[in-house]
């Protein structure tokens, strides 16, 4: 291990020799200063180099070993070799489309990357145009460089050539920031970009989002509406949700379809020709747009398909839709249950009526037929007992009498009759007969028979004694 100083600074060579320095071990660390570092991005013509070699459009510069020798150039001459070719601005990639223009197809420039925009493109707002297209004129001005090249060593070829590309190059930005200051034709300008197109179709549902989002958020510029609604997460309230689709089923898209135009307006040679242009171009178009929009509704149609937020909405709604159905199958059962049970109910109640009507007649019917008996015996016995006074027919008293009072007496009447016809005979048994069931007449009479017996005889109503001669109401007698 060496050692050398120079001025107060020691470079330590580390070597492979056990040597020790003064016989002292040597510690080696890393420098412990802290060290500037910069973290620098290409910009202005630099940012430009850097695009072109992404996109292998750059020329490889190879300087010649005498170019060693050459005397240095100054800062001006520098500048106009750094100057990219107006060459490089023409869209050779595949990223940008062509648009036709009277069959023939023109050549398109990138005008975001003429103005140093490339990186934000459709993004930039006008005043970054503005600002851009103020910075390139001044240092890229042909007024000023065609100063510093009038200075160069260079033959008169090299100088007119490059005189032109200069001119050609501020032309071209010139037209960029004519055009993209322009709504319209930056509208068409930024159609031609290069758009990924594709359309998710199926996601796991915890993927939604990131599937979705992105190309919700691609397909957002194409927004006649700036303020475009988020996705959100599987947190956002579904009143959200459904304003987020409810913007995106009446997506309104600015986006152009140049490609689709065959005629270039600004050749026509009348005001007739222009429309009939104008016509041309959109009916070309409009297939082109209506498959665009059915693009859109397609990516829309399958984002509703496969939010979770909707797909856990409609499981909720089919869930109380089911329950709803289920609860009216099980009213409309209980009601048939319950309608069914009242008819069981009204059967078993009529079953038990006749039940109880049949025992209740076979009862009636019972006692009906043991009355009759009854009745007949007691008949049978008034006919026996009022025998002796139809054959004397004392008080006139018949065959026929008896038999009305044998059909026209209950069995009762029959029997209290025959009762009070027992055990009399003669002239009583008739009166007993004759007045049949009527108690109060056979009081009467027995009244009137026991006056007369007594010496007193009724007449107007009084009864008279026959021995004094004196009335008194019957009533008292």
């Amino acid at each position: 291990m060496q050692s050398l100083r120079s001025n107060s600074v020691v470079i330590k060579l580390l070597t492979y020799s056990d040597e020790l320095l003064e016989g002292k071990p040597l510690f080696v660390s890393s420098n412990c200063l802290p060290v500037k570092a910069l973290n620098r991005e290409p910009a202005g013509y630099a940012f430009h180099s850097a695009a072109l070699k992404l996109l292998c459009c750059a020329e490889d510069k190879k300087e010649d070993d005498s170019s060693s020798a050459s005397p240095k150039k100054d800062g001006n001459e520098k500048g106009l070799e750094d100057i990219p070719s107006y060459e490089t601005y023409k869209n050779n990639s595949s990223n940008k489309g062509k648009k036709k223009k009277a069959g023939k197809e023109q050549e398109q420039h990138d005008h975001y990357a003429l103005l140093g925009l490339g990186n934000l493109r459709y993004l930039a707002t006008e005043d970054q145009i503005r600002k851009s297209y103020r910075e390139a004129a001044l240092k890229l001005h042909p007024d000023k460089l065609s100063a510093a090249l009038l200075l160069s060593d260079e033959s008169d070829e090299v100088k007119l050539a490059k005189k032109e590309a200069i001119e050609s190059h501020f032309k071209l930005i010139q037209e960029a920031y004519e055009l993209l200051m322009d709504p319209t034709k930056r509208r068409i300008f930024d159609s031609t970009d290069e758009f990924d197109d594709a359309v998710p179709s199926d996601c796991a549902p915890k993927d939604f989002f990131k599937v979705f989002g992105p190309a919700f958020k691609r397909n957002a510029r194409w927004s006649v509406n700036s303020r475009v609604p988020d996705l959100g997460d599987e947190n956002t309230p579904v009143k959200e949700v459904d304003k987020y689709y409810n913007f995106w089923y009446s997506f309104k898209s600015w986006r152009e379809f140049p490609e689709e135009e065959e005629h270039d307006l600004e050749e026509a040679e009348s005001r007739e020709e222009k429309r009939w242009m104008e016509r041309e171009n959109a009916r070309k178009t409009q297939k082109a747009r209506k498959e665009e929009y059915a693009r859109i509704r397609t990516l829309v149609d399958n984002a509703y398909k496969k939010d979770p937020r909707i797909v856990k909405r409609k499981e909720e709604e089919r869930a109380k839709k089911q329950e709803k159905k289920d609860a009216k199958v099980n009213a409309k059962k209980k009601l048939e249950e319950e309608a069914a049970a009242a008819i069981e109910e009204e059967k078993r109640r009529k079953e038990e009526e006749a039940k109880l009507a049949a025992e209740a007649a076979q009862q009636q019917k019972k006692a009906k037929e043991k009355e009759k008996k009854l009745r007949t015996k007691e008949r049978s016995r008034l006919r026996t007992l009022s025998a002796p006074v139809v054959s004397q027919r004392l008080l006139g008293i018949t065959i026929a009498h008896v038999e009305d009072l044998c059909m026209s007496l209950s069995f009762e009447q029959l029997r209290n009759l025959c009762d009070k016809m027992e055990n009399k005979e003669g002239l009583k048994l008739a009166k007993v007969l004759k007045n049949g069931n009527n108690d109060e007449a056979e009081s009467e009479d027995e009244e009137v028979v026991g006056a007369k017996q007594n010496g007193h005889v009724e007449a107007n109503g009084f009864m008279v004694d026959t021995a004094t001669q004196s009335p008194r109401p019957a009533a008292m007698v």
